[in-house]
């Protein structure tokens, strides 16, 4: 059976949004296959080094929010039911919430051992491996690992799903590409930490193995937190969260040019990719006309292809809590 690429809950996908859609599966499956490729090969030369150990248990965390994505796609593509009126397009930010979670959770763990590490005054060692008939420092061959399976989220999948995150107001995929991006500094640390080893520098493995904790508990604390206000109903903000959603204001500048509105708000709830708008409406007349409210909404909805749902309320005085769009 073919996937139904233009049906999202109630939304009909514009063309470019069902295409952005179609890659977006394509690169979060392709991450999942580069990034279990990764984890067999680190798997070979993680050695006793903590910084190489801290660096595989983040390959290993960084599939969550693909396998999140994957798994809330078949939800939001429902249409709504009685049980469910708006859809199920919040399983994209329980997907997101899971993956901060576990990101902060296993982070921490990593911080107290590296910190742990770093005050016993461990010592680590890496120790040397025949390869084609020659004896060479393994920490070479980890260093060349790490170098090769940075190019894939730093230069392949995590621009290409950053590109991608606006098209579709996906937060969980545009966390996962900046995720992605900041690779090169777990690179940069382990490799750091490895090449500290071989001059003798103990202490540069359990720091390098702290830096890369602190990264993961950063991404867990930055993402929960994200996930938790946008479940919360926290006013609609764009796909990064630097501002609050155009389309807001774009509403009440919409609603005041119809002739029967003397002034106008909105409450606009982010339900994950897709937008539902509370219209308030103070009308110049006593009486308004169903058709007047119909026509409104129908207009307000046509703005974007994320306006899921919208309520024409027509009121004698805007509240306060609702967004004037100045």
């Amino acid at each position: 059976m073919s996937v139904r690429w233009h049906h999202f809950g109630r939304t009909d996908l514009p063309a470019e949004q069902r295409d952005a859609l179609r890659r977006a599966v394509r690169w979060e499956v392709f991450t999942i296959c580069y990034t279990a490729a990764t984890i067999a090969l680190l798997a070979f030369v993680v050695g006793g080094s903590q910084a190489m150990r801290t660096a595989w248990i983040e390959d290993m965390l960084s599939l969550i929010p693909q396998l999140a994505f994957l798994a809330a796609l078949p939800f939001v593509r429902k249409p709504p039911t009685r049980e469910y009126p708006y859809g199920k397009h919040r399983a994209m930010g329980v997907g997101h919430l899971v993956a901060g979670v576990a990101l902060l959770a296993v982070g921490t763990n990593l911080a107290v051992e590296a910190v742990v590490s770093l005050a016993s005054a461990e010592h680590p060692t890496i120790g040397t491996v025949a390869l084609f008939g020659h004896t060479i420092w393994l920490g070479w061959l980890m260093i060349a690992v790490m170098l090769l399976i940075i190019v894939g989220p730093v230069f392949l999948y995590g621009p290409a799903k950053a590109r991608l995150a606006p098209v579709l107001h996906n937060k969980l995929l545009h966390a996962d590409a900046d995720m992605a991006k900041a690779d090169w500094q777990t690179t940069v640390s382990s490799v750091v930490g490895v090449l500290g080893v071989g001059l003798g520098v103990w202490w540069l493995d359990g720091a390098a193995a702290l830096v890369i904790s602190a990264g993961i508990v950063w991404d867990g604390v930055r993402n929960t937190r994200a996930a938790v206000v946008d479940l919360m109903d926290r006013r609609a903000r764009t796909y990064d969260d630097a501002e609050p959603h155009p389309l807001a204001a774009a509403a009440v500048s919409r609603l005041r040019q119809a002739h029967w509105v003397r002034d106008a708000a909105v409450r606009v709830r982010d339900q994950g990719q897709v937008l539902h708008i509370e219209a308030f409406a103070v009308p110049r007349r006593r009486g308004v006309r169903v058709d007047d409210l119909t026509r409104a909404a129908e207009s307000i909805a046509a703005l974007d292809w994320k306006v899921q749902d919208v309520q024409m309320i027509p009121v004698a005085h805007l509240p306060d809590e609702a967004d004037p769009g100045r």
